[in-house]
This record gives C-alpha cells, structure tokens and sequence, in this order.
C-alpha cells in the first residue's frame, strides 16, 4: 500500500521510497526510510496536501509525493498476526500493541527485502543470458536484434533477497524510434525498478555506453553488468573498472553470462546499492552536455519542474532534454500542463539560440555531447591492446565466405538441405523406436482390455491419435537444435545480411528475414518479433508473409507424407515445400504491400561477432521447445483426438466394417460434407477432416489421421520402415493427392493462435480474418495446381 492510500489517525510502517533522484533523495532525508512509523494527523480540506508524523515531527506532503513511499498499515500487519507462522511463535504473554508493533515490523521488512530489478541493455550484449543465468528461466537466446521482444520476469532469492528479475528488449537508445525504445523507456518511468542492471557490451564498450548515458539522465540507481568480459581479456585489452565506475556514478561489474562468472558479485552489488551501504557506491552524476547546452537545460528546466506531479514521477532534468530533443512522448506528456506555453517558448529561444552559435540543432548537439563523454572516460580507463601487426579476426575471416558474393545463398541453401536431411536421417532411429512402442503399447491395451467401447478408445483414440504425433519428437528436436545452433553462433544475422536487397526489392528489409525465419519454428513468436521493425509497412507485410513460413507443427505432416511417398530423397522433398513457402512468401509481399502505405525506412542492424554456442545454451532451448510439444500432446492433441474418436464412433453401425463405420459416422458426415469444395484437389474425406482439425493446431492432422487410419487393414508384405500410419496412407492416397496435401498444408489458415497473434499485434480482426481469408484461397489454388501436375507425373 502506498502512503497517500493510508487513512486518517492510522499508522504505518514505511517500506521503501520510490520515484527518482533529487525528489527520493529529499523524502530520505526528511525521516521516510526503512522500518520508520508514520503517523496521518490530517488532511486538507481539499484532501490535499496531507500532514504526517514521523520521529517525532510533522511534515506535509502532497497526495503525489505521498503516493511514492510504500508502507505496511496496521490492517496488514493484523493479517500477518493470523496467517504468518513466524508472528504466530510470539509469546502468548506479549500485549496486543506490542504484538501489533513486531507485525508491522516484521512484514515492513519481509516487503523491504523483495525487489524489482531491470535489465537493460543492447541487442547482443547477453543480457537474457544474464536474466537465464541468474534467475534460471529458460528463455531463449539470440544471437541477433529483437530477440526479447516482451518484459520476461524470472524471481530467484540472492541473500535473503526475494529479486524479480525483468529482461526488458534489447535497446540502442532510449529515443522514441522503435517499439522496444518506447517500451523500455516506460518501463522503466512509470513502473521505476528498485535497481536497474546496465548490461555492456565489454568487446564493444563504446556504442554500448551511449545507452548508460541516457540512463544517468534519468537519475534512477544503476549497476553496471559489464558482460562477456573474458572477450576483452583474450583481446589484451584493459581497462579500469573502478575509475569507470566512479567516472560513470555506479558501481562497474565484471561478468561473463556464459559460465556464471561475477554473476553472484553483480547482485551483491545490486543489494548493497539497493539498500545505500555505502554512497560511494552509486552517486548521482550530470553529464556535462557543453556550455551552450547546460545554458537551454538551465532556462527550461524551471518551467518543468514547476509542475509538481511531474517532479515526483521523472527527473525533470531528464524530461528537459528529451524536450529539447523533440522527443514526441514527452512532447505529449507536457502538452497538458498549465504552463505548456512557457515552457514550448523558452525550448523556441533556446532552439534558435543554438542554432546560431552551434550551426545545429539542439538534439545533434545533445548527442555529440553524450559522445564525447564517453570518449573522455574511455580515454582515461580503457587500453586498447595494438598488436605489431594486425591480424583478421575469426568473424572477419568466416564473413568472407558465407556472405561472399557468389558464395553465400549456395552456402544458405545447403545449410538449409543439411538440416533437413539431419532430420531425416538422424531422427528415422529414434522415430522408430517410438513407433515400435507406441505400436507394441497399442497391441498389449488390446489384448488385456475386454472387447468395447472403452478398448476401442484407449487403443484406436488415445494412443493412435497421441502417438501418431509423438512419433515425430526427434524431428522436432533435431530441427530446434540446428535453428538454436545457427541463432546462437551469429549466422542468422548473417542471413538477414545477404537477403537484404532482395528483402528491399519486395517492399521489406533483412531485419524482417529473422521473423521470417524464426517462423519454421513457431508462427506465434515470429509475429511478436515483428515489434522490433520500425517500418509500419514492412511490419504489416511480415505479418502477413509469416504463416507461409513452414512452422514446427507442420514438420510432423511433412516429415510423415515425405517420408512416405518420396522414401528416396525425403530431404530435397522438405526442402522443396519450405522454399515453396518462401517463395509464395516474398510473392505474397509484393501483392500486399501495394495496399499498405510506403514508409520505407533504412536497414540498420547489428552483425554480432561469431560465438561458439554454449552446449547448455543449445541443449537448453531445444528441450523447452521439446518439452512444449509433449505438453501439447498431453493437452490438446489428447483432447481432440478423443473427440475424433467419439465423433467416428457414433452413431453406431453394428456388424459393420470399420471402414463403413468411420464413412457413415458424424466425422464422416462432416468430411462428406466439405469433400466437394477438396475433391478437385484429390483429397478424401478423411483428408479432409484433418485439415479440418488443423485449424486448432497442425499437430491435429497428424492425430486426427492416425485416428481415422487406425482399424484400416495394412499391407503385411509392406514392410519397408514405414510407421503405420505411413503404410494406410501410401495404401489409400495417390502419390498426386498426397504432393497437393502438402501443399495445401503449408499454405493454409495457419492455427487459432497465430490467428489470435496476428490480430494482437496488427490491432484489427479485419486483418487477422482478411489474412487467413487470403491463405486459404493461395492454399487452394496452388494445391490444385500441385495436383495436376502430379497427375501428369504419377497418373491414376
């Protein structure tokens, strides 16, 4: 509970004092720290301001700056009496008020040892390394920008410290040009963490620094995490962390994410910045901005600060030069204070003013003053080690091949076949061995089980539907693995590079590649990670481009069906659909964005140095994705495969052959009754019914099949590997309906999440049921052209 919430005559125990620099530091030093008892004497007449007691004399404050200290009420501690066990072991002679007086001690300082700390950082600079590290939750590291496209919180205990840690999105600056700016930005202003973690680059501490400059601007309490420390080492460079530290006004840490290394020291760190051990530690410091430019902070500051509900929430230093920036956000933040007019006129003045004495404008100014900042602590702290004779770095060395001229789409297509024929290859072993089981735990259920309903269902439901889909685990796997392996090392910056003009020549730019690509894994993060392009028009266009892009759920279909019906080159058959899904991609682009308007802006992204990926890092990431397919099997693939079940088991044919009983069921019907709109493709009605259920995840096609397919007589003589699933369906389905299958899975209506991802992030159904509209007839059309050309091919 806030202070300003606390009623008249009431007492409290005070917590912590949020808000920032000069205004925190005032309320200190008036008594509102740690363990202090306030007392409300009154309110105003018009309930502002409100008069408190603490140690021994009364203050006033306004209702705004009450709302920044943070306090247990008596209310709260009466609660802790009945349900806390450590109060409930007081001694029973102990009297009521003092008994009251240790609750509200007690729960002031349980509150006082959770805090909120923020990791903020650029792209690249391993800070949800850091955040997996310390906190140890599983999310996924990148090794390009946009990556952490959301706030992640992980709680960990450091030292008797409960610590929420949040991972905001990787940022150059705090400007309002992109998405993640903006989102960090209010973050950390309107919900303001008790400490914010500064993570740095170490092999590229000078861009880095321009971030940590902004951040000094807006006088919160920082730590610095200056990360991949072991780089700058193995380097020979050096540098002075201390005098960095005291240069910068926060403590320097050294880490390295990779192995844990400093990670316990930075969060000593944190603590003891959190609770002021020691001032020396983290003391408040203006960047000198230049003579010129200290004169307009000087004159517009007053006018800002003038404003009370303002000085209590922002370092009004801060809001001043973001004004003098023109940054927009707090252009509409001030436009509705009394004094905007004072205010708009004095940035005019000085705007001009500096113009003329400086030949720019005031934000240029700004920045280069920031530069040079950092170039003068770097000089007096940072040696660089000159080798006699230059050498090329690894990443210069491996970038003269794969993003060679002639070199590097050859090099990204085999890559691309390699991984591929990985998950063949590889993973027919295990896919095997699964199978077997599935098939033997399917055999000994029927024989132990009395003939009925409920045998049918737990061997033809349950685990033909389920495990017709956990069959393909180790593709799944496998396809992670290689994906992780390529994002971790680097290379797939090194992709968007290459695809960059051919990217522009469709309307879009590379950074729109790594949505793209991360959509073979899952369409649904793909589309969120669309929030780090800055383009409107290139953002849309790659939404709408993403469910072309062939996600994990599909790869079990296309696994199955290659498998089966293209035995002898399964990989080049994978590759084939996933480059038809590109293609209609970057045609798909080309159509769109004649509708979108154009605001086409520069390609700016970071190529990060080549890193060998952490075998934990790897492993890591595809167990999360492994362990998220299992519990979708156990969720709503076992649900809808029961509900298949039903739906092919009533109404009753008895005597009937299975065959017959399936075709003239309610799944039957159902089937039968949307086969018109599919029999120009080839498709049955069994066929038909899995897409059908792929509208709920792609899974479901594969469950929903092995449902179907599971009392269908097989081929005994047939025994060439095939699953048993594979061998119905090469018995039932002709090579040409098979190929438009595959095509027709891969284009259309993605999944109800994505569906719901698409709408989210665009703002508007009309998008989100325009764009699944749109698939729907590109799947149609190009599946019947597959299934033509497959006649031709394969006739009947």
């Amino acid at each position: 509970m806030n202070l300003s919430d606390v009623a008249t005559g009431e007492k409290a125990v005070v917590v912590r004092v949020h808000g920032h620099g000069s205004f925190r530091k005032r309320l200190i030093e008036m008594g509102f720290i740690k363990g202090k008892e306030v007392r409300v004497v009154l309110n105003a007449p018009l309930k502002d301001p409100i008069e408190y007691e603490i140690i021994g004399y009364k203050v006033s404050l306004r209702r705004e700056e009450a709302r920044q200290i943070e306090v247990v009420t008596e209310a709260e501690a009466r609660e802790a009496l009945l349900s806390d066990e450590h109060l409930q072991a007081l001694p029973a002679d102990l009297e009521d008020a003092a008994r009251l007086e240790r609750a509200l001690e007690h729960v002031a300082d349980e509150r006082h040892h959770t805090l909120r700390v923020a990791l903020v950082g650029n792209p690249n600079c391993g800070k949800t390394s850091l955040f997996n590290i310390a906190s140890g939750a599983h999310e996924h590291v990148g090794n390009y920008s946009g990556v952490t496209v959301d706030a992640k919180e992980g709680h960990f205990s450091h030292k008797g410290y409960d610590i929420t840690l949040v991972d905001l999105p990787g940022t150059y600056s705090l400007s309002a040009y992109s998405p993640e700016e903006l989102y960090v930005r209010k973050n950390l202003l309107e919900t303001t963490p008790d400490v914010v973690v500064n993570v740095v680059d170490a092999s590229n501490i000078e861009r880095n620094l321009y971030l940590t400059t902004q951040l000094i601007d807006m006088n919160l309490r920082v730590v610095m995490a200056l990360n991949m420390y072991d780089e700058l080492r193995h380097k020979g460079d050096k540098l002075d962390t201390k005098q960095l530290g005291y240069l910068l006004g926060m403590p320097v840490c050294p880490t390295v994410s990779r192995n844990g290394e400093g990670i316990s020291e930075l969060f000593d760190t944190v603590i003891a910045v959190y609770e002021q051990a020691d001032p020396r530690l983290s003391r408040h410091i203006h960047i000198n901005h230049g003579a010129e430019i200290e004169r307009s902070i000087k004159r517009v500051q007053p006018y800002i600060a003038h404003n009370e509900e303002l000085k209590s929430r922002y370092s009004t230093r801060y809001l001043t030069i973001k004004y003098l920036e023109k940054d927009k956000d707090v252009e509409d933040l001030l436009a509705g204070m009394p004094n905007i007019g004072d205010i708009a006129n004095a940035r005019s003045d000085e705007e001009a003013r500096i113009r003329k004495l400086l030949g720019g404008s005031p934000e240029s100014a700004i920045v280069d003053a920031k530069y040079a900042f950092i170039q003068g602590a770097l000089a007096e702290t940072y040696e660089k080690y000159h080798a006699e004779k230059p050498r090329r770095s690894l990443t210069d060395k491996i970038d003269a091949i794969v993003t060679n001229q002639w070199l590097a789409f050859p090099i990204f297509l085999l890559l691309l076949w390699f991984v591929f024929w990985a998950t063949f290859t590889i993973g027919q072993y295990p896919m095997d061995w699964i199978d077997a089981g599935v098939s033997w735990l399917g055999d000994r259920l029927g024989s132990l089980l009395r003939d009925g309903w409920f045998k049918d269902l737990l061997v033809d439901g349950v685990v033909a539907g389920v495990g017709s889909v956990l069959v393909f685990l180790p593709n799944i796997l496998i396809l992670y693995f290689f994906i992780s392996l390529m994002e971790d090392s680097g290379y797939m910056a090194r992709a968007a590079f290459i695809v960059d003009k051919l990217m522009h020549r469709i309307g879009l730019h590379g950074k729109s590649f790594i949505p793209m690509v991360m959509g073979f894994g899952c369409n649904v993060p793909a589309i969120m990670a669309t929030r780090s392009i800055e383009s409107r028009k290139s953002r849309l266009v790659t939404i709408a481009i993403i469910p072309f892009m062939s996600c994990a759920g599909r790869l079990p279909i296309f696994v199955l069906f290659a498998g089966a019906f293209f035995p002898a080159h399964p990989a080049t058959a994978l590759l084939g659909i996933y480059l038809l899904g590109i293609v209609l991609a970057i045609l798909s682009a080309l159509v769109i964005g004649k509708f979108i308007k154009d605001d086409d802006l520069p390609f700016v992204m970071e190529l990060p140095p080549y890193r060998v990926p952490t075998a934990k890092a790897i492993g890591r990431h595809t167990w999360e994705k492994g362990r998220q397919y299992l519990e979708k099997m156990a969720t709503t693939i076992l649900i809808f495969s029961v509900a298949i079940w039903f739906l092919g088991y009533f109404p009753r044919h008895e005597g009937a052959t299975p065959a017959y009983q399936q075709e003239h069921s309610i799944i039957g019907s159902i089937g039968k009754a949307v086969e018109p709109a599919m029999a120009p493709m080839g498709f049955n009605w069994k066929m038909d019914v899995g897409l059908l259920t792929g509208v709920g995840a792609k899974e479901l096609v594969i469950s929903s099949l092995g449902v179907m397919y599971a009392t269908d007589p097989l081929d005994a003589a047939e025994d060439d590997g095939d699953t048993a699933l594979q061998s119905a369906l090469k018995a039932d389905i002709p090579m040409a309906a098979a190929l438009a299958y595959m095509v027709f899975v891969l284009l259309y209506f993605p999944c109800i999440a994505t569906f719901v991802a698409i709408k989210n992030e665009t703002g508007k159904w009309r998008w989100a049921i325009l764009l699944c509209l749109y698939t729907i007839l590109v799947a149609w059309i190009f599946a019947f052209a597959a299934y033509r050309i497959g006649l031709l091919l394969w006739p009947l």
